[in-house]
């Protein structure tokens, strides 16, 4: 018989997300060494009571607020559709808006504190490692120049479209705009740049201050910051070898977003049962202008 004994502390999701692997790898044992079924299922039981305890309900379904300082006065929650996903262990704060089905992996970090606000469009996913920030957009109460991109007749510290991959170890600065399904690889930055509808950076790729035209791609480790170099990137032809990567890497992270979210309504679920609060809540804020448009 498998014992094992939980103890609960400050690391709570952490040890979480030990926990779901050690209840994977449980009924694994259960079907090669033939232990009594009953038995084992109790243990299951126990370690997902464990989880629900010690784990946010849906990550941190409303963010985290900004703080007041002296370039900016307003504080500000993300606002997150229903079917976004925020993994317990990344961070969302700020004037923050996600999409359907957005994905935010662990150790990815989105702060809408200093560049406000960010966006990041329906189906796009931001993986592990990921960072999305922006030079400060206000000063005094009035907007600083040349710090926000406009799209749709509003301005953003940083906007990325829909069915964006944002891969792992990836940075975003701000002022930036990516289009609509484009995949920016592991490592790769971009900062004061436009990126264009269908485009490809490859990994360790740079691309500061230009605007990338739509279907190209920015070959893996180069650096782009002349824009008469980014007017003869390569296009996209059907030979290109990450051609259609981007729409395999959105399949599996919507589909992310999907699973986890249903997976943490079981663990409300569970912590209903026991009278608990069902997620953890974020301190109250007030919505500025900018979310109420």
């Amino acid at each position: 018989m498998l014992a094992l004994k939980l103890a609960v502390t400050g690391g709570a999701s952490f040890a979480g997300a030990l926990l779901v692997g050690v209840i994977a790898m449980t009924g694994r044992a259960v079907k090669q060494s033939g232990e009594d079924l009953a038995q084992v299922q109790a243990t299951i039981d126990s370690l997902k009571l464990a989880v629900a305890r010690s784990m946010p309900a849906t990550g941190f379904p409303k963010g985290r607020p900004n703080v007041e300082t002296d370039f900016n006065q307003e504080v500000d929650l993300p606002t997150l559709e229903p079917t976004a996903f925020v993994d317990p262990m990344a961070s969302v704060l700020g004037a923050v808006r996600l999409g359907k089905q957005v994905y935010i992996a662990p150790f990815a970090s989105i702060r809408g504190d200093e560049g406000q606000p960010i966006y990041v469009g329906d189906g796009s996913n931001v993986q592990d490692g990921v960072v999305i920030h922006a030079l400060e957009t206000m000063q005094e109460g009035k907007p600083v120049a040349n710090r926000t991109v406009t799209v749709d007749g509003r301005d953003y510290a940083v906007y990325i479209g829909k069915q964006v991959s944002l891969a792992h170890q990836a940075l975003v600065h701000g002022p930036a705009r990516i289009g609509d399904n484009v995949f920016v690889g592991m490592q790769a930055m971009v900062f004061k740049a436009t990126i264009g509808d269908g485009a490809v950076i490859e990994p360790a790729a740079k691309v500061i201050g230009v605007t990338v035209p739509a279907h190209r791609y920015v070959p893996a480790g180069q650096t782009v910051t002349d824009q008469r170099v980014a007017d003869r990137l390569p296009e996209i032809t059907d030979g290109y070898q990450f051609r259609s990567l981007n729409d395999a890497v959105v399949h599996v992270n919507t589909s992310f977003a999907t699973g986890y979210a249903r997976q943490a309504k079981e663990t409300d679920e569970a912590l209903s049962a026991l009278g608990k609060p069902a997620r953890s809540e974020a301190p109250p804020a007030k919505t500025s202008e900018k979310e109420e448009k």
